[in-house]
């Protein structure tokens, strides 16, 4: 590239998603971002899938859908929004905290809102690529090991996954307790071989990790690279787990939460229940970890229509009243606030950290 340094020979080329390729010193704008054809592509195909559905096959009466929209207790939905964004500063001091056991001392006020930031940028482009920005930003204003901040948010993400479906079968089997369909059998046998596979993984990374990795014939930037990922996975205090493991669960209690009181807002007398918006929230939320789409557009929003109309007896209008004011605090309110947040934060710029001042221009060094 013109006026950069030629690298040396032996120097891997790193390509940071969401990263300036010249030199990667500062993040790619969204606005640039979003003008990316594979990202209109991701966004627009899911909204014209869903109305297509809607029109067809559905066969939604609309001017109902609206009236139940326009009847629900505004009060509640305040409610729901305000237990949603309770859900943030509880992902900031848990990353806090793994962040801490690493050997990075960051404030939660810089975890929380680095966090709220990347929420806005897994809203906005596929891939789950906010977790990368994530790590990126915290490098950027830090001057910490970028590779040793994947992996506190790869255990982050391994503490959500258990989370997400042990809590899910709970929350499930009360739900059904009468009685399990065959659909509910097959995703909790679905759930149960997916965390054994998930333990299975963590176990072998941690006893035989380092084994594979040496014996490959890999850069030995690449090796350094792993041991650092691996100390960010593995650097949680055991003692501090059973924390870990109760901010966990409540922060995806907020996201059920939600969901229960967006119902009760709409007034549905079907049996949800709390079990219920348990088990339909944490399955929604396991949807929108399918990289396909920004925040699992599409994929949500039929996986949760379907399970109110087959296991709860919801109308499709209920169901779609349902999905759109939930999504429309869950995503909807998150590129609006967090919108602002990108273009207020310092920590997109490259601010001031608790380190002193961001070396912007070496954020992209090695890790």
């Amino acid at each position: 590239m013109s006026g950069q340094p030629p690298l040396p020979a032996d120097e891997p080329v790193v390509d940071y998603p969401l990263v300036n390729e010249e030199g990667a010193s500062r993040p790619t704008p969204l606005s640039q971002r979003l003008r990316d054809p594979r990202t209109i592509v991701s966004i627009v195909l899911p909204i014209a899938l869903l109305v297509l559905i809607a029109l067809t096959v559905g066969n939604i009466k609309f001017d109902e859908l609206v009236g139940h929209i326009a009847a629900a207790n505004p009060w509640l939905l305040l409610a729901a929004f305000a237990v949603y964004y309770l859900g943030f500063p509880l992902r900031g001091y848990r990353w806090m905290v793994l962040l801490r056991g690493a050997g990075t001392r960051v404030r939660m006020r810089d975890s929380t809102e680095i966090i709220f930031i990347s929420w806005l940028v897994n809203c906005l482009v596929p891939a789950k690529l906010g977790d990368v920005y994530r790590a990126y930003l915290l490098r950027l204003n830090f001057d910490v090991s970028l590779s040793r901040t994947f992996g506190t948010v790869f255990i982050e993400r391994v503490f959500d996954l258990f989370a997400i479906v042990l809590l899910g079968l709970a929350a499930g089997y009360w739900s059904f307790r009468t009685g399990l369909p065959l659909e509910v059998q097959i995703v909790f046998a679905v759930g149960i071989g997916f965390i054994v596979a998930l333990a299975v993984g963590l176990f072998l990374i941690r006893n035989f990790g380092q084994r594979i990795i040496t014996r490959l014939p890999l850069p030995h930037r690449m090796r350094e690279f792993y041991d650092r990922f691996e100390e960010g996975v593995f650097s949680i205090d055991v003692r501090r787990i059973p924390m870990i493991a109760v901010l966990t669960a409540s922060i995806w209690a907020t996201e059920a939460t939600r969901l229960y009181l967006v119902v009760q807002a709409l007034g549905f007398d079907f049996p949800l229940g709390i079990s219920g918006a348990f088990f339909v929230a944490l399955i929604a939320s396991l949807l929108t970890a399918i990289p396909l789409t920004p925040a699992g557009l599409g994929v949500v929003e039929l996986g949760i229509a379907s399970i109110l109309t087959l296991f709860y007896g919801a109308t499709q209008e209920e169901a779609g009243a349902i999905v759109l004011l939930d999504r429309a605090i869950s995503v909807l309110s998150v590129i609006v606030l967090g919108g602002i947040a990108y273009v207020l934060s310092r920590k997109t710029k490259g601010g001031t950290g608790a380190g002193g001042p961001a070396r912007v221009a070496e954020a992209a060094e090695s890790a």
